[in-house]
């Protein structure tokens, strides 16, 4: 390619409402162009990236067995009815009618699509097991897009989805998918992780992420440095402390603690460590009629210690707070006799039901609310002052240093954004849309689902995330709008700059290597800056002065500063770097 036949449109300052590191270069680097909110022109030096992303995805979901076809974008509202997630899923599934007042949603995913055609196209066991797959638009209309393509309203999404005639078969197809995504994001050339993951939202008990490591990255990623073991701050396991409670050795004692009404405030007012504090939150479950109108609503106390924060998703799966919400002001007053700040599992006005944390369990002389504004009670010891804890359950976040769940060591914490997940299903979809096959017996089962996802338009960010500096993008070979840029310096002056730009345009072009000479007749400042804002790893220049010695500058994104190489060795170590095979 050719720069003056190409469209290079790069920016000296970002948009203002460009706000994370990749939003801004993307736009910097004419790869984006805003439309409206959440929604982005993909430019051709940004198209570039996305079709080198897909084509790695491809190619190994072909060779992991997965056939691909295009589901719509736009799919009938009675398909959604049937799983229930038409109502369930909220305002970000985008819902229209057509002229005929039919209502119609634009795909955030394909589930209910796809086991529509397995269970039209699919009658015995010796169909199974299939996998289809699709890199297609996505829409989910997002309260709040930002951070470009990042959380874009519309994006490109890789999804798959496997159907098998029992779980032993579906785990091994999962299994199969999840090594497929190991080789995908391994040829990205990205730093990433793959974690432990809470299914959400879509079901299913088997789950893992694919994070790519950032320190600007919106999710927290546990691990233990000395053994494999990954897993989202969702999932991740805190431990009960090993050995026994410790005896008591403080009196109950109603303490003053004057407008303090945090653990924070309350363990500096008495010189306490934070941890010997406890914090009290109160959630409600409502019971409805057939009607849905609330006839009962059961009020919960979760005890945690000062320090560490409630994990919702843990909550969530305790049987009986499934659909959980914080209990208002008016219902916290009713039972504790106070407002938040000073609230405790001592003398309560009615009662609730109590949960409490594995670290709680086995504390000793702790603190607490005493349900009475500018007070606290210091001392409180479990059996003593209070009947040992009959509900005990893991409610909290990790933090670094807790114990790993596998035994082997201590917990790490670092930043990482999600671009890809998988997911065992069961048979959460095929049951409710009725999919069902003939097994060996010739008796109908249901298929069994995996599910399978990619942001292909999300990844490109992410990488960016990873790999940039004060110049701008550093994209890795796989992942890069061109490896290799040729930059020829004032070619209209010097004809041999010229000739030896093209001859070496023209034969990297032969030997199958992405390549793009700028011929524009930029100054060298503006040339080099262009390059390196749009993040080429490879760049080659080309001038009169180190030519006349036979000489030409080679400099690797990553390097600051060029590297002397004879022209008649430029291309063989140009196509060594990119692992392009030399000579016949």
């Amino acid at each position: 390619m050719r720069a003056s036949q190409f469209f290079i449109s790069t920016l000296k300052e970002a948009p203002a409402d460009a706000e994370i590191v990749s939003h801004k270069l993307m736009m910097r680097a004419g790869m984006i162009k805003k439309l409206g909110a959440g929604i982005y022109t993909l430019m051709p030096m940004g198209l570039r990236v996305v079709r080198k992303v897909e084509a790695i995805v491809r190619e190994e979901m072909n060779r992991a067995g997965a056939v691909e076809l295009a589901m719509p974008v736009v799919q009938p509202a009675e398909l959604w009815a049937e799983t229930g997630r038409f109502d369930k899923m909220g305002p970000e599934l985008m819902r229209i009618k057509d002229r005929h007042a039919n209502d119609f949603v634009i795909q955030p995913t394909s589930e209910e699509v796809v086991t529509d055609i397995a269970r039209q196209e699919i009658r015995s066991y010796k169909q199974l097991p299939k996998n289809f797959y699709q890199i297609q638009t996505k829409f989910r209309d997002e309260r709040r897009p930002r951070f470009g393509l990042m959380r874009g309203r519309e994006f490109i999404m890789k999804d798959a989805y496997s159907f098998d005639r029992d779980q032993v078969s579906a785990k091994a197809s999962y299994q199969v998918m999840a090594q497929a995504y190991r080789r995908i994001f391994d040829r990205f050339g990205l730093t990433y992780r793959a974690v432990a993951a809470d299914s959400g939202a879509i079901g299913g008990d088997l789950s893992e992420e694919f994070q790519v490591i950032a320190a600007t990255g919106e999710d927290a990623i546990v691990y233990c440095p000395g053994s494999d073991y990954a897993a989202n701050m969702e999932k991740a396991e805190a431990l009960a402390p090993v050995g026994p409670r410790p005896a008591a050795t403080q009196a109950m004692t109603r303490t003053a603690t004057p407008g303090k009404s945090t653990c924070a405030a309350v363990a500096e007012l008495l010189d306490l460590p934070l941890k010997n504090t406890v914090k009290s939150l109160v959630l409600a479950t409502d019971t409805l009629n057939e009607q849905g109108e609330v006839v009962k609503t059961q009020i919960w106390l979760l005890l945690l210690r000062g320090d560490h924060d409630m994990n919702e998703v843990k909550v969530s799966k305790l049987p009986g707070l499934q659909a959980f919400r914080f209990a208002t002001l008016g219902e916290i007053e009713d039972h504790f006799g106070c407002l938040p700040g000073y609230l405790g599992p001592i003398g309560l006005k009615k009662p609730v039901q109590l949960v409490v944390d594995r670290e709680v369990a086995v504390m000793s002389d702790w603190v607490c609310g005493a349900n009475e504004a500018d007070f606290h009670i210091t001392g409180v010891n479990w059996g003593r002052d209070l009947p040992e804890p009959t509900l005990v359950a893991d409610l909290r976040n990790v933090v670094a240093g807790d114990a790993s769940p596998d035994g082997q060591g201590m917990l790490a914490i670092e930043r990482g954004i999600e671009v890809g997940h998988v997911f065992y299903l069961g048979t959460k979809y095929s049951q409710a849309m009725k999919a069902t096959f003939l097994d060996m017996n010739g008796k109908p089962q249901f298929m069994e689902m995996g599910c399978y996802g990619i942001g292909i338009t999300r990844l490109p960010a992410a990488a960016i995330e990873q790999n940039h500096d004060e110049r701008g993008i550093i994209w890795p070979d796989a992942l890069a709008p061109f490896t290799v840029v040729i930059c020829p310096i004032n070619a209209d002056r010097f004809t041999e700059v010229k000739a030896a730009s093209e001859d070496l345009y023209a034969e990297l072009l032969a030997a199958g290597v992405d390549v793009i000479l700028d011929d524009r007749g930029e100054r060298p400042g503006a040339m080099f800056a262009d390059w390196e804002l749009i993040g080429v790893p490879h760049r080659v220049n080309i001038g009169d002065r180190a030519l006349k010695e036979g000489n030409v500058e080679y400099q690797h994104r990553r390097d600051a500063t060029a590297s002397v190489i004879a022209l008649t060795g430029i291309a063989n170590l140009l196509m060594s770097k990119l692992k392009v095979k030399v000579g016949p």
